[in-house]
């Protein structure tokens, strides 16, 4: 199996399944002397570690970083980067393989069984094998270094809707986002989500949601035109995402429905004689480049496949049969999908900000 590496100059390149002894990754071209610990890694780690609230996978996964390389004390004894390979390793402790027997020979409906199996000719039936959404642990992982390489960068992400169920963004607050199992900017949106949610996950069911990016602090410049666009990277970056059917920059979708005049981000000069935009329709990238403002991208994430209600099938004999999915899963993937977004944002962002760095000298 290729294509296990993300990037061209920040490249990441995870390893390991879902029920396989641990996961890990190599992160290769990370700029010598950023400061970096496992306990700063840990932080991003957390907001992703399954089994914190009854609306996610009861999956018990301490998911503890362990920094392997590609580290080194400097000369007032902080840890700093040295400039060669980052091998990080998490060990897999709460695997209950047997929850796959039953469908070790049947097709998921929704999820990538049967695809994979098409193209492999052989699939890990256990939890999905490297097609499960426990890699994206190590793009958490990855990512916590990713944010260090552009000075004052900040990224957060939040979830903006939960099934047919949407924020009102004249109540957004970043406070909010971590004060809640959903990573909701709007608290009056929390109760009716847990509600929903729970009628959900009571039924066996789940449902989708849409999670927003947002990235403060990167310089204009990042991108080319033609080929390399800013937003087409972080668009693809997003779609690498498990679950991930649409994403959009900026107004993105909604942009079909403004008049030139209301969608043109005017500009002007501001008081540090910068240029100053009216508004970010554009998402903080024109052109492939970016413009220096919040760079922001949203994506929408389907229902967990894995369910309880009978679903027809096939299984790898040419059988039509149903399945039902037992075992631990999240009611809506998309809560933990949050700080995956923030990674691989934080991913593409570091990459291209090297690219651009190596351009201009």
């Amino acid at each position: 199996m290729s294509h296990n590496t993300f990037g061209h100059l920040f490249r990441v390149t995870t390893w390991g399944e879902s029920h396989g002894a641990a996961i890990g990754c190599v992160v290769d071209g990370c700029p010598p002397g950023i400061a970096i610990t496992k306990e700063e890694i840990q932080v991003f780690l957390d907001k992703r570690r399954p089994g914190q609230s009854r609306y996610t996978t009861q999956r018990q996964e301490p998911d503890q970083v362990e920094i392997y390389s590609g580290v080194f004390a400097n000369d007032d004894g902080v840890q700093v980067t040295t400039g060669t390979p980052i091998s990080l390793i998490i060990q897999n402790k709460d695997q209950r393989s047997k929850d796959y027997g039953d469908i070790k020979d049947k097709f998921r409906p929704g999820h990538a069984d049967l695809a994979y199996y098409e193209k492999y000719g052989i699939r890990d039936y256990r939890g999905g094998g490297r097609s499960s959404a426990r890699e994206t642990a190590m793009r958490v992982a990855a990512g916590a270094i990713a944010r260090k390489v552009i000075p004052g960068l900040t990224i957060r992400g939040a979830l903006v809707q939960m099934g047919p169920h949407k924020i009102n963004r004249d109540n957004w607050q970043w406070d909010e986002v971590n004060s809640n199992p959903f990573f909701c900017p709007d608290k009056d949106a929390v109760q009716g989500w847990a509600s929903f949610l729970d009628g959900v996950r009571k039924s066996g069911s789940s449902t989708g949601a849409v999670i927003e990016i947002v990235a403060q602090g990167a310089p204009p410049g990042l991108g080319a035109p033609v080929y390399a666009k800013l937003d087409q990277d972080i668009a693809s970056a997003m779609m690498s995402i498990n679950a991930v059917k649409g994403v959009e920059i900026g107004s993105g979708f909604d942009a079909a429905n403004l008049s030139g005049e209301d969608n043109a981000d005017e500009i002007s000069l501001g008081p540090d004689g910068k240029p100053a935009y009216s508004a970010n329709h554009a998402g903080g990238i024109l052109g492939g480049i970016s413009t220096g403002q919040p760079i922001v991208c949203r994506f929408s994430v389907k229902p967990t496949s894995s369910i309880l209600t009978p679903r027809k099938t096939i299984d790898r004999h040419g059988n039509e049969t149903e399945i039902i999915t037992k075992g631990r899963h999240d009611p809506c993937v998309g809560i933990r999908a949050v700080p995956v977004g923030e990674a691989m944002m934080a991913l593409a962002l570091a990459d291209h900000y090297l690219r651009h760095r190596g351009q201009v000298g």
